[in-house]
């Protein structure tokens, strides 16, 4: 009889060990402490691989604001830089060049003057913290140098925005002054911002792009509204925009739109990257207007990373890659790539929400008209089934869409909100609406008397399921 070796990878692992029963597939898996062991590489990776399969397709995810596909060499550049922390700037000369391209790039997007001054954030959040910070500091400074007191900062904003803009009165103990909205007037307006002015406000928040229904809130106007307050009172509050979706949009999409550093008002404005600025999670942008608006005593010097750096973050270490990424989403696409994409995804938009218009049982809120998103509701007097039915029956169907009331005053508003981003053309639009349009037809259905119902629901008259139909 031939004897025969048993012979090993390159890795050193037995070619014949089974994957699916070695540790960690034929065991339980670790779950609340480190195991007293290690595993094979190959089935640490499976086991974490195959429990991730239960996540839904983030393609099919219409609820969120963040960038699901880039193409294969933005996936390489990611690969390739996964190590570098953007905050090491002696170590990764380069990547610090890269982001301080990008700085000028997004400012030069917004109509920023020559003495401008941004940095990168790992998303819009750290961004808002940051302007926010800054505006209550200038405010304090100006109120010490006329020897009135500082202990009673606030911020003026509509009740629609985003939580971040709570997490920060909350976190830096400034009074939140939430301006309601109404049913007939979703957004801010400049009228409505100046009634909670005094003199004892940081700042007037505006909005290009409310999460709850993408319309955007009219900065032109807020600021109008607060120049005509000022020359009344004398009292000058500064406006920052959060253009988190909306400052990679409306340069390409509706470039003759005032909403940046076009008007004087405006001091300081963030987006994310990661929205429509068209790359992964995990970066953000917030450029001021000039550096006086961005208070010295906020930024740190430190030296024990090789070299003297300035530095302005809530978080220190922070990825490069995504850096990386949005320079390379600039480099690639330029100004006719982002404008062809933000036009392609309006136009799935406004298509998408005109076709939904026309199923029957649903108002449009807002139609895609000025970011790739829009809201609907039910139309009055449908109360035998919600959006959240149809929200947890299109979940069945792979699709995730957010049904959800609107805040305080307009709590009676349910709407169900569609994204449409990058990666999401029109043919994936018709795959949503064929699945909507099936699960509204069976909630339609359930209203209709017996013995339609019954049929409605495919069952015969003898009770059994109809082979194929129904759910």
């Amino acid at each position: 009889m031939t004897l025969h070796r048993v012979s090993k990878t390159r890795e050193g692992h037995r070619a014949t060990d089974p994957l699916f029963a070695g540790v960690g597939e034929s065991t339980e898996v670790p779950q609340n402490s480190l195991p007293p062991q290690e595993m094979d590489p190959r089935a640490a990776y499976q086991l974490i691989h195959d429990e991730l399969l239960l996540d839904g397709n983030a393609r099919q995810n219409m609820a969120t604001f963040v960038t699901t596909w880039m193409d294969e060499y933005a996936d390489r550049l990611f690969t390739e830089n996964a190590g570098k922390n953007s905050i090491d700037k002696d170590e990764y000369p380069q990547t610090a060049e890269i982001e301080r391209r990008c700085v000028n790039m997004v400012a030069n997007l917004w109509n920023a003057e020559p003495d401008t001054i941004g940095c990168s954030a790992v998303g819009s959040s750290e961004a808002v913290m940051l302007a926010g910070m800054a505006m209550k500091w200038k405010w304090r400074e100006r109120r010490r140098a006329v020897g009135k007191p500082t202990d009673r900062p606030n911020l003026v904003m509509s009740s629609t925005v985003q939580v971040v803009w709570e997490k920060f009165c909350r976190y830096w103990d400034v009074e939140p002054r939430y301006v309601p909205v109404e049913r007939d007037r979703l957004e801010l307006s400049g009228a409505a911002a100046v009634k909670h002015v005094d003199e004892n406000t940081i700042g007037v928040v505006g909005i290009l792009g409310v999460t709850y229904h993408g319309a955007y809130e009219p900065i032109k106007e807020i600021c109008a509204a607060l120049d005509e307050h000022q020359k009344k009172t004398d009292i000058d509050v500064p406006v920052h925009v959060d253009a988190a979706s909306g400052g990679f949009v409306a340069p390409f999409a509706q470039p003759d739109l005032e909403w940046d550093f076009r008007l004087p008002r405006v001091i300081s404005i963030n987006a994310s990257g990661h929205k429509y600025g068209l790359v992964y999670p995990g970066v953000g942008w917030v450029i001021w207007r000039s550096r006086d608006h961005l208070p010295e005593e906020l930024i740190f010097n430190v030296n024990y990373l090789g070299g003297n750096e300035p530095t302005f973050t809530l978080n220190f270490s922070r990825p490069g890659a995504q850096i990386i990424g949005q320079y390379y989403m600039f480099v690639r696409l330029g100004m006719d790539g982002y404008r062809k994409i933000q036009h392609a995804s309006l136009n799935t938009a406004q298509y998408l929400s005109l076709a939904i218009a026309g199923l029957g049982p649903y108002e449009l809120i807002s139609k895609g008209d000025t970011i790739p998103v829009f809201a609907f509701t039910m139309k009055p007097g449908r109360d035998l089934y919600t959006l959240y039915d149809v929200s947890r029956s299109m979940r069945e169907h792979g699709w995730q869409a957010p049904a959800y009331t609107f805040p305080k005053d307009v709590e009676d508003l349910v709407v169900m909100r569609v994204n449409v981003r990058q990666g999401c053309g029109r043919d994936l639009a018709d795959l949503f609406l064929r699945d909507l349009k099936e699960v509204t037809e069976y909630y339609e259905g359930i209203t209709t008397p017996m013995p339609d119902r019954a049929r409605a629901q495919g069952f015969s008259h003898g009770g059994a399921a109809a082979v194929g139909e129904g759910r």
